[in-house]
């Protein structure tokens, strides 16, 4: 494709990814299943050897075929990346960037508001390995560097926070980070690289569930890791020594969805805002957690360095007895109860941050936090269901 960023985002969405080399002709590239790559020459064996971890080499299936090498550069162009590497899943991506700069005795720093799954990976494996995680407030900006250790390798970032939907100061975060020699990777799932691009504001390593609005469609498990060219080197090999790998099937329809991500998260984005301020303006709920409502807490920040929001968000009513969360979910006609987000369908679940956090704790007395994810569904449809939901645990409380 022309390189050139003069093209809308969506125009590019339309032409990365689609290399000649691979199409010949198509419109789409095709799907390449190969474990074994063979070669004309002793020549071209030794060469492919010793390039094997660079972007785009086909060597051997696990390090990628032609389709998934189309996905890589599709991701790495998007974020500005000197190369990006495809993997099973969103978790993979998370726990393989930190591995590949971690070691036994060092030490990590993760935002307080990190997906779950990350948290357990950190309590529980790095913590085997000998790998000690400090966790800190997703708000402390450049006082992070109170925390920085002489054997802190890494600080692992995700703004907004999952659930309570913190926005970091990602710029002074890494400013301070780098200043220390640290790593700085960060999980870029909510906003995608149309709507901020980390790499633009310091950090060095991004990471996608690429399962959300990357696919789009709820029916594939994909992550990517995207890197600058100082870490990409480290961060691929590891990922090669941990056999982490993407299938081609998977890496086709993760690129498919790429085309039309644009014009979905447009959508996507106004939808959740306008419900967001419908649920703001309901006398039941007492707050809204969305970045782009001038309400929350770091709106201004998001202002400043996001270019949109998308379209999971939550929101929180009083605190109210089993029976009236029992009948706010159990009778929703549009949104589906299911984990995941970022597909076309809507979804709603309830928020657990109390569970887990050590730092920015969330008091059960805050109230009871409820996540949605707003898909391509009509607003007026979702809000007439979330309005029935709000009217049966009201009557249920």
């Amino acid at each position: 494709m022309p390189d050139s960023h003069d093209l809308h985002i969506d125009t590019r969405l339309a032409l990365l990814g689609r290399p000649e080399r691979s199409v010949r002709g198509a419109v789409n590239v095709g799907v390449q299943r190969a474990s074994t790559i063979l070669f004309s020459s002793l020549a071209d064996l030794e060469r492919a050897n010793s390039r094997k971890y660079e972007p785009s080499e086909l060597y051997y299936g696990t390090m990628g075929t032609q389709t998934t090498h189309a996905f890589e550069e599709a991701m790495a162009a998007l974020d500005g990346g000197h190369g990006a590497i495809g993997v099973s899943s969103g978790l993979a991506a998370c726990t393989s960037a930190i591995l590949a700069f971690v070691r036994s005795g060092d030490h990590v720093l993760v935002t307080d508001s990190v997906y779950d799954p990350t948290r357990a990976f950190c309590d529980g494996m790095l913590a085997a390995l000998g790998i000690e995680t400090t966790y800190y407030d997703p708000t402390s900006g450049a006082g992070i560097a109170e925390l920085i250790r002489p054997n802190t390798k890494v600080v692992f970032l995700e703004s907004p926070g999952s659930h309570t939907f913190e926005i970091q100061d990602v710029p002074a975060i890494c400013r301070v980070a780098r200043e220390r020699g640290v790593v700085c990777v960060i999980d870029n799932t909510w906003a995608t690289p149309l709507y901020f691009r980390p790499l633009d504001h310091g950090a060095d390593v991004v990471v996608y569930a690429a399962t959300k609005y990357m696919s789009g469609h709820s029916d594939v498990l994909v992550g990517a890791v995207v890197a600058d060219k100082a870490h990409y080197h480290t961060v691929r090999v590891a990922i090669a020594a941990l056999g982490h790998c993407l299938s081609p099937d998977d890496a086709y329809l993760t690129l498919r969805g790429l085309r039309t991500m644009g014009v979905r998260l447009e959508r996507q984005q106004r939808g959740a805002l306008e419900l967001a301020r419908w649920l703001e303006a309901h006398p039941d709920v007492r707050r809204v957690l969305h970045p782009a409502l001038p309400s929350h807490p770091g709106h201004a920040i998001w202002k400043r360095d996001f270019l949109g929001a998308s379209g999971l968000f939550a929101f929180v009513l009083p605190p109210a007895r089993r029976e009236a969360l029992v009948a706010f979910f159990d009778d929703f006609q549009v949104f589906g109860m299911g984990y995941s987000w970022g597909g076309f369908e809507s979804l709603i679940l309830p928020g657990t941050p109390s569970e887990k956090r050590t730092v920015a704790r969330w008091d059960d007395e805050q109230g009871t936090l409820i996540r949605v994810s707003v898909g391509l569904e009509d607003v007026r449809d979702l809000q007439r269901d979330l309005a029935a939901a709000l009217q049966r645990w009201k009557t249920a409380c």
